[in-house]
């Protein structure tokens, strides 16, 4: 058993509080900078169909992180932890809000990224060992709902800030709400540590982060970086070799950081893998449409915010049908036609022009924003459902870095097709307008591929164990 503190009424009341504002600040960080990416490349002097590095950095060093969280609190202590995390993290959001070009901005990102990687494993974690069983579901369901507002709320707000503000107030806001989370951290937070140290498997760690890191950055040298194509073959190589590496270590050492076996279990092994596809369409939607809005059909920041509301509406009641449907339906049936019915929607967006009737658009929103909200949580509990309770961490684990690095690769696949069709105005798309439709038709077509993945579930899978909650983060 971890080492646990006994908590006072006070602490008891308050903590699902903090970690809560923690996680508000996390998921409103994720959504308000989308909108306002076009305001902040014209402030910063750079082309806004090649700000994806903003993005990607934050999502990059955060799914690089995660592996470390539980060690290092056990090692550090999850009060010292909680509060460094938040801290680190307002620190970026000051360092975002001073830079005076992206080279300064994706730095400071990667700062935010540091803390933002530790605040919502940590403060789930301190919340398993400090209430019993028997509260927990209560607890991490009040703990989601500010996580849901912040989708809801991140782009209008960053509209609204950018067009009558500035795109620097998008981080400034932050910098009450963590200094009252250090104070109340400090205060409040428990200090629980695991019952022993168990060995960080470094090697794996560093094979496993430059793996992500190189196959990134290759993907960013096809769009922003514009590096040369054998450059990037060179780098994308290069990170394939490092995950083989790691794959091959993992398979003969005792405590890898994230064991082979797990991959035995079929439902595990196709929700991984269809997460990792999959949500290269889901981490392009939300970075591709405020762009569309404002950078090919002249909408403002603030108009374009709101548009994005309906699509938060509905991936909010659409939580509620996960479970009758598949319970009814099955995990085979659900993801495969919900992954196609994904793409699709992705594609339909390319049919959006200058004339095009605008509540047909929310309409379109709305729609793919459910249908997102169906994927995230029928992939996470197919991944999870079937694991024992000694797999169960170290494949939550993995499936939250494969998450966040799936949406960041989805970001980088995106812009490199958006880049590519925009120098081909002229000759393969006629406009602007035409590149990102051009974009949204090959990011629907590669996400209906995934619904291959899906298909090798078998019709029974997941039927007759419970339905688990869908993780907070997404």
């Amino acid at each position: 058993m971890p080492s646990t503190l006994p908590l006072s009424a006070r602490t008891a009341r308050l903590l699902p509080w903090i970690v809560a504002i923690a996680f508000f600040m996390q998921t409103l960080d994720g959504t308000i900078l989308n909108t306002a990416l076009p305001a902040m490349a014209s402030n910063l002097h750079e082309d806004p169909l090649r700000m994806q590095s903003v993005v990607i950095a934050y999502m990059l060093t955060v799914a690089i992180l995660i592996p470390a969280s539980g060690w290092l609190a056990d090692r550090f202590g999850t009060r010292r932890l909680f509060f460094g995390a938040i801290l680190l993290f307002s620190l970026g959001s000051l360092c975002c809000a001073l830079s005076a070009n992206l080279t300064q901005l994706v730095m400071a990102r990667v700062l935010q990224g540091l803390g933002g990687a530790l605040m919502l494993p940590v403060g789930r974690l301190v919340v398993l060992r400090a209430y019993p069983r028997s509260d927990l579901v209560r607890i991490m369901g009040f703990v989601t709902i500010p996580g849901l507002l912040g989708p809801l709320i991140g782009p209008t707000l960053g509209g609204w800030l950018v067009e009558y503000a500035s795109w620097h107030w998008i981080f400034l806001i932050n910098l009450p709400v963590g200094l009252l989370g250090c104070i109340a951290a400090l205060k409040l937070m428990p200090d629980l540590r695991g019952p022993e140290r168990s060995r960080f498997d470094t090697p794996g760690f560093l094979l496993f982060g430059a793996a992500m890191v190189l196959i990134t950055i290759a993907l960013e040298g096809l769009g922003e970086l514009h590096l040369p194509h054998l450059r990037v073959m060179l780098l994308l190589f290069a990170g394939l070799a490092c995950l083989a590496a790691y794959w091959l270590r993992a398979g003969h050492i005792e405590q890898p950081l994230f064991a082979p076996s797990l991959f035995r279990t079929r439902t595990f092994a196709v929700g991984i893998l269809g997460n990792l596809f999959s949500r290269l369409g889901s981490g392009a939607l939300p970075f591709l449409v405020p762009l569309l809005l404002q950078v090919a059909l002249g909408y403002s920041p603030a108009q374009a915010g709101m548009s994005m509301i309906p699509l938060a509406l509905t991936a909010m009641l659409a939580k509620s049908l996960a479970k009758p449907l598949i319970e009814h339906f099955g995990y085979r049936i659900v993801l495969t036609g919900n992954t196609l019915a994904l793409g699709l929607g992705l594609a339909s967006l390319a049919l959006v022009d200058a004339d095009y009737p605008y509540w047909l658009l929310v309409v379109q929103l709305a729609l793919l924003g459910g249908i997102n909200s169906l994927q995230f949580t029928a992939m996470n509990t197919v991944t999870l459902i079937d694991l024992d309770d000694h797999s169960a961490s170290s494949g939550n684990s993995l499936l939250s870095v494969v998450a966040q690095l799936s949406l960041s690769l989805g970001v980088a696949c995106a812009a490199a097709l958006l880049g590519g069709f925009s120098a081909s105005i002229g000759q393969e798309v006629d406009s602007v307008l035409g590149a990102f439709q051009a974009t949204f038709l090959c990011v629907g077509v590669l996400t209906m591929l995934a619904a291959a993945i899906f298909l090798q579930l078998a019709s029974v899978d997941g039927r007759r164990a419970r339905i688990l909650a869908s993780r907070p983060e997404d």
